[in-house]
C-alpha cells in the first residue's frame, strides 16, 4: 500500500469524527403540563414541521405536581409552571426567570365557567352561599381566579376555611360524576369536560368567571414557562432557538387546524372542534412575553398575596429573561 493511501486511511475516521461533532445538536428539554391543547402547540416540533439546526427539542408531558417537584429539582431547562410560581420559589431560595406566558385567557372569556347539573334550583352565583362548590385544584391560579370574580362581583366571600361557600378538592376525572350524582352544588369544570357538557347539555353554565376577570383586570396569565438564570446565561443561543420553536410550533398548530388539531384530536379521543373552541375561546398561548403579560402577571401576584397564596409581591421586572 503506498505511503500516501495509507495516511488518508488513517485520517479518514478522524475527519469523519469532526464532521459528526459539527453536526451534533444541543438538547433543550421541556416539561409540560400533560394537556392535549399543549400537545397540539408542540406538534409541529415533534413532527419536523418545525426544526432548528442548532437544537433539539426534548417535550415531556407531566401532571401539576411532577411538574412542581422538577421545578425544584433543576432537571429540566424548560419548565411550564404556575403564574404565581416565581415569588414563592424566590422566598425557598429557588430562582426563576419568566421566558414566555404558557396559557393566557383568550378575549372571549369562556372556559372559566361555573356548572350545575341540568336542573339544579341554582342559577345564578348568589346561591351558591351555604352550599358546595367543587375544584381540581383548590389552590390553583385558575381557582384563584375563579375566588376572585366570584368576590369581587357577587359579595361571596371565598376564604377557603370560614367563607361563604364550602370549596372542596376533587381529582379532575371525578368532578362530573361529583355534580351528576349530587356530592357537590356546583363544581369548576376542567377545558375538556366543560366542552362535553357545552354539547350535551348534562350540566349548565351559571357563570362564566374569566369575563369577569378581564372586565375587572384584563386579560390574566394563568401559566407561565421558566428557566434558571444560570441555564440561560450559559448557553442563550440554545434558549433563544428554543424560544423561537415554540412560538412557531403554536403558529403551526393555529394556521393548520385540519392537519394539527385532528391528529392530536384523534390520539386523545377527542373531536378536534374542542381544540378550535379552546384556542380561539377559552385561552391562548403566547409563546412571548410582552408588557401585557408582565402586567397580568403582577396583577396575579398582587391577587395571590390577598388570597393567601404568596407571601411577598416583589417587582416582576427582574424576573424577565430579557430575550421574551
Amino acid at each position: 500500500m503506498k505511503r500516501r493511501t495509507a495516511l488518508k486511511l488513517i485520517a479518514a475516521p478522524a475527519i469523519l469524527s469532526f464532521a459528526n461533532l459539527a453536526r451534533a445538536k444541543e438538547k433543550i428539554s421541556y416539561l409540560y403540563l400533560l394537556d392535549p391543547c399543549y400537545d397540539a402547540a408542540l406538534w409541529a416540533i415533534r413532527n419536523g414541521k418545525v426544526t432548528s439546526d442548532l437544537i433539539d427539542v426534548e417535550a415531556t408531558g407531566a401532571n401539576i405536581p411532577t411538574l412542581f417537584q422538577a421545578t425544584a429539582t433543576k432537571q429540566y431547562d424548560v419548565v411550564m409552571s404556575s403564574g404565581i410560581s416565581v415569588p414563592a420559589a424566590a422566598k425557598r431560595g429557588l430562582q426563576l426567570r419568566i421566558m414566555s406566558a404558557g396559557l393566557y385567557m383568550a378575549e372571549a372569556g369562556e372556559g372559566g365557567g361555573v356548572w350545575v347539573k341540568k336542573g339544579s334550583p341554582l342559577t345564578e352565583p348568589r346561591q351558591l352561599k351555604g352550599k358546595t362548590l367543587a375544584s381540581y385544584a383548590l389552590r390553583s391560579v385558575g381557582y384563584m381566579y375563579v375566588r376572585e370574580a366570584l368576590q369581587r362581583e357577587y359579595g361571596l366571600n371565598l376564604a377557603l376555611q370560614g367563607g361563604d361557600v364550602g370549596q372542596v378538592e376533587i381529582v379532575a376525572p371525578n368532578l362530573p360524576a361529583a355534580l351528576a350524582t349530587g356530592r357537590v352544588d356546583a363544581a369548576t369544570l376542567i377545558h375538556s369536560q366543560a366542552y362535553r357538557a357545552r354539547q350535551s347539555g348534562d350540566f349548565v353554565n351559571i357563570c362564566e368567571t374569566g369575563k369577569i376577570m378581564i372586565k375587572l383586570h384584563g386579560r390574566m396569565v394563568s401559566a407561565i414557562n421558566v428557566s434558571y438564570p444560570e441555564k440561560l446565561a450559559a448557553r442563550p443561543k440554545a434558549f433563544a432557538e428554543f424560544h423561537r420553536m415554540f412560538k412557531e410550533s403554536v403558529a403551526y398548530a393555529l394556521a393548520h387546524r385540519d392537519e394539527v388539531f385532528v391528529a392530536v384530536g384523534k390520539r386523545a379521543n377527542i373531536d378536534p372542534k374542542f381544540f378550535d373552541w379552546w384556542f380561539d375561546k377559552t385561552t391562548e398561548i403566547p409563546a412571548v412575553f410582552n408588557e401585557e403579560h408582565a402586567k397580568s402577571v403582577a396583577t396575579a401576584w398582587k391577587i395571590a398575596k390577598k388570597y393567601g397564596l404568596i407571601d411577598d409581591v416583589p417587582p416582576i421586572e427582574p424576573y424577565i429573561w430579557r430575550p421574551a
